[in-house]
């Protein structure tokens, strides 16, 4: 499958994976199995329509000694657009991805200092590795062809295509938050970091905010670099100039597909499903978290706050029940472990001293739940609490309240999730650190009168189905090729209330 049979240029997708992964079973079978996520959502289709092509690693190691090349181009066809596979060794995955990308620049990124691990090994690797999808890039592209790299696993990738004499419009996107000044000035690479962005010629972000840490580090750290007013004040696209080049700046929130959530939502056996939580729980109300097991998402910090609630609304006691779901990420490394007997001692400790012969607080659910038990939780609880410490943007929040088509729900978000900039009308704010706050929003969110509620989660559903998965990538994607973008809503900055 090769996108120049038909077009005379293609979109390269670039991430850290395929979105088709391969593995082998216990029987020593390769399986492939689609990934999950917004991301594929939206991009297959574009990729199958426009032609096109995706770089990324097929999620096993060369020692695996997997004969992919067959699999992957029989699934190419099946798909209708290439995939191509960026080989790695086991010692590469673990100081690249693990090492550079994990214990360096996703805590880094989040602001958790205390974590990263600033190892010259890492750093190596990330160079090689990056270099690696540049050589692969290098090999499967056409001079016209745009190339649309994805997250903080790929920032030199720019830098190295460009080494190898390409020319062809690049942008990035990411994922995760940009940090301010004084916690990215920590890094021992920011200049080489800093100086491969700039090689791309459009820089996305979730919000106002992370675009504005960027510029700042770019000011102090990167004297070449000439940046306009705009770029403090305009909400859309803005520009820099660096040796006679233009780079723009753009801030486009990442979302989910709304359709299949609320469609789902519907579904007669997602309904069934609801009404058997009910039943075996009756006359309580549910509150719903979820996360991935890390160290940002604030779990500890949600079940202290429902500590506290029970504490503050004794006559609450037997009437509500919290539904934590933690997803199993990274249980090998030593922090993650903490965290997990962490957020186990605290369930406990609430279930030891609140518990009553009919009534349990807290249910703990330690592992990943598809897709369907997720939309039936999602419809079955009157309240989400959505409190990460630091995040890009959190699709939880937008996929609660697309599966609320009752419109009876009421979303608890951070203000320091970056889908507040665009919920923020519609949620009720809090600070996860404040624990007696979050406490008295959840007593709040419980007895909110209806006609509230569904003004509230009407304004947000408008939101997540008006901006949603497929209106970013239109959003990106005329950026990248540089169409009018006038059409777009701009996108305010949210700011905590004095």
């Amino acid at each position: 499958m090769d996108c120049r049979n038909s077009h005379d240029d293609c979109l390269v997708i670039v991430s850290n994976r395929l979105p088709l992964v391969l593995k082998k079973d216990e029987a020593g079978e390769i399986k492939t199995e689609m990934g999950a996520g917004g991301l594929v959502t939206a991009l297959a289709p574009v990729l199958k329509n426009r032609g096109g092509i995706w770089i990324g690693w097929p999620g096993y190691v060369q020692e695996e000694d997997i004969q992919a090349e067959p699999i992957l181009t029989r699934e190419s066809d099946r798909l209708g657009y290439a995939l191509r596979p960026v080989q790695l060794t086991r010692q590469e995955l673990d100081d690249y991805y693990e090492g550079f990308s994990n214990s360096v620049l996703w805590p880094l990124f989040h602001d958790f200092l205390g974590y990263c691990r600033f190892h010259q090994q890492y750093w190596d690797a990330y160079q090689r590795v990056n270099n690696r999808f540049a050589e692969v890039i290098a090999a499967n592209i056409g001079q016209n062809d745009l190339v649309w790299v994805h997250d903080y696993h790929l920032l030199l990738v720019a830098a190295k295509l460009r080494e190898k004499g390409a020319r062809n419009r690049m942008a990035f996107f990411l994922h995760t938050p940009f940090p301010a000044l004084d916690i990215f000035i920590r890094l021992p690479w920011r200049f080489k970091v800093l100086s491969s962005l700039l090689e791309f010629d459009l820089l996305g972000f979730h919000t106002v905010g992370d675009r504005r840490n960027f510029i700042g580090c770019l000011r102090k750290l990167v004297r070449e670099v000439e940046i306009g007013q705009q770029a403090e004040t305009e909400e859309g696209l803005c520009e820099l100039r660096m040796n006679g080049r233009v780079i723009k700046l753009g801030v486009f929130p990442i979302s989910i597909d709304y359709r299949e959530f609320s469609d789902l939502a519907a579904a007669k056996d997602i309904s069934e499903r609801v009404k058997d939580i009910h039943e075996n729980f009756p006359d309580k109300k549910n509150i719903f978290s979820v996360g991935r097991l890390d160290y940002t998402k604030g779990i500890p910090e949600g079940l202290r706050a429902f500590r506290k609630f029970l504490t503050l609304f004794p006559e609450m006691h037997r009437k509500v029940r919290f539904i934590q779901v933690v997803v199993p990420s990274r249980e090998d490394i030593p922090a993650y472990a903490a965290l997990k007997e962490e957020i186990e001692r605290l369930v406990g400790e609430i279930n030891g001293v609140f518990s009553q012969e009919d009534w349990m607080p807290v249910q703990y659910v330690y592992r990943h739940l598809d897709r369907r038990e997720l939309v039936s939780f999602y419809r079955a609880c009157e309240v989400a609490l959505v409190t990460p410490l630091k995040d890009g943007m959190n699709l939880i929040a937008k996929e609660y309240c697309a599966s609320n088509i009752k419109e009876d729900g009421v979303l608890i978000l951070s203000e320091f999730a970056g889908a507040v900039n665009q919920l923020h009308e519609g949620a009720l704010l809090v600070n996860p650190h404040d624990t007696e706050s979050v406490a008295s929003s959840m007593h709040q969110a419980l007895f909110m009168d209806l006609a509230e509620k569904r003004r509230r989660m009407q304004g947000l559903r408008r939101c997540v189905q008006e901006q949603d998965i497929f209106w970013w990538v239109n959003y990106s994607l005329q950026a990248a090729i540089e169409k009018d973008l006038s059409s777009f809503p701009r996108i305010q900055e949210y700011y905590p209330a004095e």
